[in-house]
């Protein structure tokens, strides 16, 4: 009987060590935590239950979230996994005391690869034409190649007039007063991308020039000869050096690091033209996307594209690539007076900015790409580009039971009349904008548009309640502004500088338009994800959604709001896998 007790537990022993050294265990343990609060300061974006105390990562997706106790009942069971459950319980990653966890947030309107371009030469320090003529030195100083090749391209992004004294365009003589200058050909793209730069080489090059430039302007002096800065569709005019497979992959790098540092697990790039489409394509296949892209197809073309690009949806190894939306300009931007507008600008009158194209070319772009099942964004600054861009929605969308279904978006929903703030509502038109631009242009926006027109200027909170979803998407539009989706929330809820300060005091720049910490965070999560067809996997922290989430050091719900940009990440994570810093 003894020596049948012994066999028995000796084969019980055996298949337990089996089973415990099993691949499907092996993977099962492997791919199976559950991270927790004891503060219960896991934020989920749900509202029935908006804070809990763990939630629970199977592979790539959440499968429970609740107390310890039932998430830990929902782990599955069998008779083995019932009698070793001190062996395969999942293992409990604690977050620090203070430290909170949010779900993965999004950038809803940004530029990857243009915020990798101006990381090669950045000029938004400059505060003079000078401070840009000192720092192009420097840059040349620091690159023996293009120190001693003076036919290369010397390319620079951010450069800002409205921080310069005066406040005027700088010229093209600027570029070619200083001997290390001198002669070389230099692009320099205005801090929004809206305007650009040259060196009296580049003219050169550039020949004979229209008279003028339909949706754009070559800026003259008194002279009536080029200056050197040419705004919006005027910069197709310059012979600029094509973007290179491999500087893109460098650009794609530095953006993706800095992105995930910041927290950021989705970025809705605003404008990927075809060779970009192309190179994101080639990154899925090969699962190098570190994080999920939400890309707007673009075109300098002005007839029909929309055949010239994929639509791809969860594409790639890990299935982290979109495309299924377009991005068209409607006009240029407010710091280049070129947003277009029903009045002339208050400290410019002889100018009301400009549409990049007609009307009717807006009307049968907008209807070719809707009827060919695009969702469409449409960049809008201006109360006039805002104004017939609505009235063309508001065609298209008249009668539509589902306006849902399409989900256009208008990017940026800057300036508008106060009956298309209750319009773009009423159409379902989904406004996407960036807090931190009300924050930067702050200081000189009023004097642009006047006491009464600023009113209906980056009116955030007003958008959100005129919308029938409840949904406002939050972007930085990086590298117009900082790539750290903290700024964004920061600026959402304060309305104030990075230094607390506001044209309207520490109240706030126009207080009643700040968002609240719950809206702003869920403009970073949820809208993102419903303005990008992916609400049902993505924005919030409920099983069966994937498992994007961002430890943060500190709880930026409840902190002093100076305190909120001193927050730190201490993981991003994307489909359940640290993709920076690490769980403890």
């Amino acid at each position: 009987m003894a020596s049948t007790r012994a066999r028995v537990s000796l084969a019980c022993f055996a298949f337990i060590a089996a089973y415990l050294t099993s691949h499907w265990y092996q993977k099962y343990i492997s791919t199976t935590y559950i991270v927790c609060s004891k503060s219960q300061n896991i934020y989920t974006v749900h509202p029935s239950t908006p804070n809990v105390q763990c939630i629970s990562v199977r592979d790539s997706r959440i499968v429970a979230t609740g107390s310890l106790g039932s998430v830990l009942s929902r782990v599955p069971q069998n008779w083995i996994t019932a009698s070793l459950n001190a062996l395969t319980r999942p293992e409990i990653k604690y977050i620090p005391e203070n430290a909170i966890v949010v779900p993965g947030l999004a950038d809803g309107h940004a530029h990857i690869m243009h915020n990798g371009y101006m990381k090669q030469l950045p000029l938004n320090s400059a505060k003079s034409v000078q401070d840009v003529v000192d720092l192009l030195k420097h840059y040349i100083d620091a690159n023996p190649v293009m120190r001693n090749d003076r036919s290369l391209w010397i390319e620079g992004m951010g450069w800002d007039q409205t921080k310069w004294s005066g406040g005027s365009f700088p010229a093209a003589s600027d570029l070619d007063r200083d001997p290390l200058l001198k002669g070389r050909p230099i692009l320099l793209q205005r801090i929004d991308g809206h305007a650009q730069w040259v060196s009296p080489v580049v003219l050169e090059m550039m020949g004979t020039l229209p008279e003028e430039v339909e949706g754009g302007k070559i800026v003259r002096g008194s002279d009536g000869k080029p200056t050197g800065v040419f705004v919006d569709n005027a910069m197709k005019l310059i012979p600029a050096p094509a973007m290179t497979e491999e500087k893109m992959d460098v650009y794609f790098k530095v953006t993706m690091q800095e992105a995930l540092s910041t927290g950021l697990t989705s970025i809705h790039d605003a404008g990927s033209e075809t060779p970009q489409i192309g190179f994101f394509k080639r990154k899925a296949e090969r699962g190098e996307l570190p994080m999920r892209l939400y890309l707007m197809g673009s075109s300098q073309r002005d007839d029909y594209w929309g055949n010239e690009i994929p639509r791809l949806i969860n594409y790639g190894k890990h299935g982290r690539l979109d495309v299924r939306s377009i991005k068209l300009f409607s006009d240029g931007a407010l710091g280049s007076w070129g947003a277009a507008m029903l009045r002339p600008y208050s400290d410019k009158p002889d100018t009301s900015g400009f549409l990049l194209a007609s009307p009717k070319h807006f009307h049968e772009m907008i209807t070719r790409f809707h009827d060919g099942g695009w969702q469409v964004n449409v960049h809008c600054i201006g109360d006039r580009a805002n104004h017939v861009i609505l009235d063309i929605f508001e065609e298209l969308l008249r009668g539509r039971a589902n306006i849902s279904e399409w989900r256009h978006r208008i990017e940026h929903a800057q300036i508008f009349d106060p009956s298309d703030l209750e319009r773009i509502g009423r159409l379902g038109v989904i406004p996407s904008v960036q807090p931190t631009h009300a924050t930067s242009d702050m200081w000189y926006a009023e004097d642009r548009l006047g006491p009464e027109r600023i009113k209906g200027a980056y009116a955030y909170k007003t958008l959100l309640s005129s919308s029938p979803e409840n949904v406002l998407v939050l972007g930085t539009d990086f590298p117009v502004e900082g790539v750290n989706p903290l700024l964004t929330f920061y600026a959402a809820v304060t309305r104030l500088s990075v230094d607390g300060q506001s044209p309207h005091g520490q109240g706030g720049w126009f207080p009643e338009q700040r968002l609240s910490r719950s809206q702003a965070l869920k403009g970073m999560t949820l809208d993102a994800a419903y303005a990008s067809f992916a609400e049902h996997e993505l924005g919030s922290l409920v099983p069966g959604k994937k498992a994007d989430f961002v430890v943060f050091d500190r709880d930026i719900m409840k902190v002093p709001v100076d305190e909120i940009l001193q927050t730190k990440v201490i993981a991003t994570v994307v489909d359940g896998e640290v993709a920076y810093g690490k769980l403890l």
